[in-house]
């Protein structure tokens, strides 16, 4: 993997507590848990539709 880059994130605060909740529970950090679902609906995503070209996803 290549350099972090940084994203702005909204979300409303209940559902920063619950994720804040399950991130734990997992023995995840909030960020930690956020890339592993991230990865797990890229996962999904090329399974069913194939390898992402990221020079085309670029173009996006």
């Amino acid at each position: 993997m290549g350099e972090s880059k940084h994203i702005g994130f909204r979300v409303d605060e209940e559902t920063l507590e619950k994720l804040r909740y399950v991130a734990s529970y997992e023995g995840r950090s909030i960020n930690g848990h956020l890339m592993y679902l991230a990865r797990e609906d890229i996962r999904r995503f090329e399974k069913e539709h194939g390898q992402i070209d990221i020079s085309e996803a670029q173009k996006s």
